[in-house]
């Protein structure tokens, strides 16, 4: 399904190479004040033109189509459109019969009985991720926090001062990188959340997963919690408000805030359309041939996910406030 959450619901829509993409979202509070420009800075930052970002450049300006009058919003549903402007189709024409690997060519074609549109990853582009980032301008406004992100790693190095080299080096060899997002909230207060099936990792999880090309997500300490031992992981209560010696939990326990910041990292594949010669089937022969992608895409997609990862963590969020 393209839809999510009770509470604030969020609906995508679109294609990659179609008329357009765009969102839903039902359950916003009324009188909250919006405008384009309020999406704008968040919109800008999932642009491309930096480095490792595709040479496909949309101006992606907002449509909001209702849901707001005079400035506020109504409490009615939202819809936010925005126009594909800059698609070259016949790029893709080879991928019908040559699915790419490690994309979603292959399942889609089977999933919909060949009918997908297949043109840019359709449904499955990270294009569709614009409504998501929209949404969660939306979002932040309702749960009234301070979300930001900042990218870990790139290719499994942490200095940023070697990030463009890396890349550089990437793109030509006609190839792709991932990397490590991490997202931190603060300023929420104690006992958001449900035990079990609504935690806030539960759903903060399957949001975050939703994004294209994320692989992991963890809280905290994450994985290295495994490695430690109670004594060195559990975080000792050192004031009467809830604050932590140490914040191993990520702000989280059972399930629940405890108004300590929450840290969530996220890891990020490599983009699966590159230029690097890859084998594939044929889907009419049966044989495996060469397949050479053309196309734009991001060397380095992971540069232009964290304003995504912070509006996946905001459209969470708003399910417990």
């Amino acid at each position: 399904m393209n839809s999510f959450g009770n509470k604030f619901r969020v609906s995508i829509f679109g294609e990659s190479h179609g008329g357009g993409v765009g969102v839903v979202l039902d359950g916003i509070p009324s009188g909250i004040s919006l405008s384009v420009d309020d999406l704008m800075p968040d919109l800008s930052r999932r642009k491309s033109g930096g480095i490792g970002t595709t040479t496909r450049k949309e101006s992606d300006i907002p449509t909001i189509v209702s849901g707001v009058f005079n400035g506020y919003t109504t409490g009615a549903p939202m819809t936010i459109m925005f126009a594909n402007e800059n698609t070259i189709s016949n790029d893709y024409r080879n991928l019908v019969v040559h699915p790419r690997p490690s994309h979603a060519d292959w399942v889609a074609q089977h999933k919909y009985n060949g009918f997908a549109d297949y043109r840019g990853g359709g449904h499955f582009s990270g294009r569709i991720t614009l409504g998501l980032v929209a949404a969660g301008v939306v979002a932040k406004k309702i749960v009234n926090c301070n979300i930001t992100s900042d990218i870990l790693e790139i290719g499994g190095v942490s200095d940023k001062s070697k990030f463009a080299e890396i890349i550089d080096k990437t793109e030509r060899s006609c190839d792709s990188i991932g990397g490590v997002i991490e997202c931190v909230v603060d300023g929420l207060s104690v006992g958001l959340g449900e035990p079990f099936f609504d935690s806030v990792e539960s759903v903060a999880s399957h949001l975050l997963f939703s994004i294209p090309a994320v692989k992991g997500v963890e809280f905290g300490n994450g994985f290295e919690a495994s490695r430690l031992k109670g004594s060195e992981n559990n975080d000792m209560i050192i004031t009467s408000s809830g604050e932590t010696k140490t914040n191993n939990s990520g702000g989280i326990n059972g399930g629940i805030t405890n108004g300590n910041p929450i840290v969530v990292r996220v890891a990020i594949k490599p983009t699966a359309s590159i230029a690097h010669p890859q084998e594939t089937l044929n889907t009419e022969s049966g044989e495996v041939e060469t397949l050479v992608i053309r196309g734009r895409h991001d060397a380095c997609i992971a540069m232009r996910a964290p304003v995504v990862v912070e509006a996946a963590m905001a459209i969470a969020l708003a399910q417990f406030v």
